[in-house]
């Protein structure tokens, strides 16, 4: 047996161990074979069963129709040791338990997601907010049970911080109303082309369900089309949200006028100041948060890196690489 050292509480990866049988390297799997075994293995670093139809979508680096990944996952390859199937669920072999949990999430997102909507829809029309869309373990519906809303908010460019201090006040609001709202990364429109690709940025990319304002989602797929090398099969939002006016209100528009006045500047600076210094102490040690005048991206726990890592060694544990630690 090999030992897993990170599985997952909620969406993010934490320290506790997993079994999976050790394989035999003797197993020689076609590259469809492998990717099917590679995007379960993924999955199952957040502890989550996939669906057929997630699998296909979210195929590691081969693009396939969705016969061809049936027919791969049906082979006496996979079938008879690396993967297992139930119920329209896909896990590792080993792993059959996280059916259950998938069920149970996908309950608690049933709760959530017309609160997400509803909250998400008020603040795309919050003044210099130009996209918003759920993101994180929701947005795959794997938010466990103590789960939150996490939104990754686009802004006029020039106000990002401005529009982060109006959003702040929907999570507190929101807060006595014990819905917990995370609007943990705000980005400006003039930086939508996201660097440094890789496997977790494009499931980032990828996962995130617009929430109104799609002529800016599209672009902000348009100019990260590198995805496509990462999964060349998650193309379009993941879920179509009912369509809802996003048009400002006046209130709205009065204060985009008043905010791109030389007050409104000001006020920018000030709490661009204030918050990139206190929130950049609070991110030593952790190189995926990052703060600056045109992002805010509040992600403090370098789960970037305990992904990739949780990753390797799962496909160390199927043989699927020489060594983990390479």
């Amino acid at each position: 047996m090999h030992h897993l050292s990170f599985a997952s509480h909620g969406h993010w990866p934490v320290e506790v161990t997993a079994e999976l049988p050790t394989r035999s390297p003797a197993v020689v799997l076609s590259p469809l074979e492998r990717a099917c075994v590679e995007t379960v293995a993924y999955a199952d670093v957040f502890d989550c069963a996939l669906t057929e139809s997630e699998l296909h979508r979210y195929l590691v680096g081969v693009e396939a129709d969705r016969a061809a990944v049936r027919t791969a996952l049906a082979s006496d390859r996979v079938a008879g040791g690396f993967l297992w199937r139930s119920g329209g669920y896909v896990t590792l072999a080993g792993r059959e338990q996280l059916v259950e949990r998938r069920r149970e999430c996908a309950e608690h997102g049933a709760r959530l997601w017309p609160e997400a909507v509803r909250y998400g829809a008020l603040l795309a029309r919050f003044p210099f907010v130009r996209l918003v869309a759920v993101s994180g373990a929701l947005a795959v519906d794997n938010a466990g049970v103590n789960g939150d809303i996490d939104f990754f908010i686009v802004t006029e460019p020039d106000r990002l911080w401005l529009c982060r201090g109006l959003v702040i006040g929907v999570v507190r609001w929101a807060a006595r109303r014990g819905i917990t709202l995370c609007p943990n990364y705000f980005l400006s429109e003039r930086m939508l082309a996201l660097d440094p690709p890789s496997l977790f940025a494009a499931h980032e990319v990828t996962q995130m369900v617009p929430v109104g304002h799609t002529g800016t989602y599209r672009r902000f797929r348009r100019l990260n089309r590198w995805t496509d090398r990462f999964l060349p099969n998650a193309v379009g939002a993941p879920r179509v949200i009912a369509a809802r006016s996003n048009r400002h209100s006046r209130w709205s528009l009065a204060a985009e006028w008043a905010g791109r006045t030389s007050w409104g500047g000001r006020v920018e600076r000030w709490e661009q100041t204030r918050k990139i210094g206190r929130l950049s102490r609070r991110a030593r040690g952790h190189d995926e948060a990052r703060f600056s005048a045109e992002w805010c991206k509040g992600h403090f726990g370098r789960y970037g890196d305990r992904v990739r890592l949780g990753l390797r060694e799962r496909l160390h544990a199927l043989q699927l690489l020489p060594d983990a630690t390479e």
